[in-house]
């Protein structure tokens, strides 16, 4: 729903093979992609991938104080690394793969669809045979809503992803898993629909620094996450739940169909830049040898 939205509200300057019916499709379908990674019988794939799909921001900012993420993924594996020995006793929690590693294959899968987009560009302007980079256009744009997706439902920015970790929980929420599967999968499906969410949708707009207002749609997730228990302590998403529960879900849906559609809007202008010429870094000097004093001496036979 999320990746068909964005892509119905592309603005007409985006190019028409990508706001095409099939297109469309396409990236609707691949919304889930990810998802079909995960099964047990790609073992090395979903161990490498799984941890793509969400970030727990309380341990994210022990890491990182302030909460200011390192832009790079490796920069934030090397910080959560310096972190546990900073904190011995969470080192197990603060290992990547508990932590998660959402923003960052977000934004790595968003810098891939704006390369296809400038080579699309180059061949269109060359007048050579875009179809096959338009094929890669359509992929890299479903496989992102997937992520951008994930990072509107609350429950994927949090330790309390399944049920109410935190020592503290005087509210009494639950505890029990089962909350995450049905509030984004059971209860959407019965009681949600696409026409219900494009009024919701903001107004197309280029996006300025892209990792920060990611960063900043990941923590307003944040922000929501006890809403989701106070709705589902109630019975909000229960059969036909509640009227707030459906008009916070269908905020939330809406929330991700705009992001999407922005970033999507943003790649395409982004495309256009000029790439500066790559040169390759000069090498380091190479130490200067100290001279072989034996070979400085005149030879004698």
């Amino acid at each position: 729903m999320i990746n068909r939205l964005a892509a119905e509200k592309l603005p007409a300057d985006v190019p028409a093979f990508l706001r095409s019916a099939v297109a469309i499709d396409e990236i609707e379908y691949l919304g889930p992609e990810p998802d079909r990674w995960r099964s047990p019988t790609e073992p090395e794939l979903n161990s490498a991938q799984a941890p793509e799909h969400f970030i727990d921001l309380e341990l994210a900012d022990l890491a990182f104080p302030g909460g200011k993420l390192p832009r790079r993924r490796f920069d934030y594996i090397y910080g959560l690394e310096a972190a546990s020995s900073k904190y011995p006793d969470q080192a197990k929690e603060l290992r990547p793969d508990k932590v998660g590693l959402q923003p960052y294959v977000t934004i790595e899968v968003y810098e891939r669809l704006k390369a296809a987009m400038r080579e699309y560009r180059g061949l269109a302007a060359q007048g050579k045979d875009t179809r096959p980079v338009e094929q890669a256009i359509i992929f890299y744009a479903g496989w992102l809503g997937h992520y951008v997706g994930d990072g509107s439902q609350p429950l994927h920015v949090t330790v309390n992803y399944d049920g109410w970790v935190n020592k503290e929980n005087p509210s009494g929420y639950t505890t029990q898993h089962g909350i995450h599967w049905q509030f984004e999968g059971p209860f959407v499906a019965a009681n949600i629909k696409a026409a219900d969410i494009a009024p919701l949708m903001t107004a197309p707009h280029e996006l300025g620094d892209v990792f920060e207002d990611y960063m900043g749609y990941l923590r307003h997730s944040a922000t929501l996450v006890e809403r989701v228990y106070q709705l589902e302590k109630i019975g909000g998403f229960q059969g036909a739940g509640t009227p707030d529960s459906r008009q916070f879900t269908e905020q939330r849906l809406a929330a991700a169909a705009s992001e999407l559609r922005d970033l999507y809007y943003t790649a395409w202008l982004e495309s256009a830049k000029p790439v500066p010429e790559w040169h390759e870094p000069p090498k380091p000097a190479s130490p200067i040898a100290k001279p072989n004093a034996f070979l400085l001496l005149p030879y004698s036979f």
